[in-house]
């Protein structure tokens, strides 16, 4: 009863300065994306028309005939990012069964929930750093090349905060912090993991969907 007591009030209090502190983090950081979002679609608005006349995109004329000799072209491996996708989708899945599993009081269940999560985002991460040395261009071949790798580039690097985020979570709980009425900080990582995943919905589906 004192657990529940201690929990309605802290919900009448609203959000703590730390969640509120998170939140205008969070919202920096989908400001940061949208400049990224932004000059991305201005470079492929901007790209100059091909001989034909025509622009395309990605603009693969744009490539010097040294590049082209080299066997450099604008080819992205679909059906591994896919799987990539799928993964990190999973892995929004299982960090928010660890959060239900906290707010019923299941530290265990919440330690093994977060760990599938840590593994889930290090397959992800593993496949895109494949993906980067497989990939027939670089940073430096053309616009395209430049926004891309910007772009998933900064992603990933998000990722891997994110793993940190819930490493350190993790441990956390493993040395008997949070509790039903006190788990403020899983809720935190499970935004953050969120957000990071709504970001690679939308570039996957700008980079090999619509692109």
């Amino acid at each position: 009863m004192a657990a529940h007591g201690a929990a309605i009030q802290q919900h009448k209090q609203g959000l703590s300065n730390g969640m509120l502190g998170f939140i205008l983090f969070l919202s920096s950081e989908v400001m940061f994306f949208g400049g990224l979002f932004a000059a991305y679609f201005i470079a492929r608005a901007d790209v100059p028309p091909g001989p034909d006349g025509i622009a395309s995109w990605p603009p693969d004329y744009l490539l010097s005939a040294e590049k082209i000799a080299a066997g450099v072209k604008f080819e992205l491996n679909f059906p591994l990012t896919l799987i990539a996708t799928i993964i990190l989708i999973l892995s929004s899945v299982t960090i928010q069964i660890g959060v239900f599993q906290i707010q019923k009081g299941r530290r265990s269940g919440m330690i093994w929930w977060f760990f599938v999560s840590i593994v889930l985002g290090l397959v992800f991460l593993s496949i895109q750093m494949y993906d980067y040395s497989q990939l027939p261009f670089r940073s430096g071949d053309t616009i395209f090349g430049t926004t891309f790798y910007t772009l998933t580039g900064f992603h990933g690097a998000h990722v891997a905060g994110g793993i940190i985020f819930m490493i350190v979570i993790m441990m956390r709980a493993m040395g008997g912090q949070f509790s039903a009425d006190r788990h403020e900080a899983v809720e935190a990582c499970s935004f953050y993991w969120h957000f990071v995943d709504i970001v690679w919905i939308a570039l996957f589906t700008t980079l090999y969907i619509v692109g």
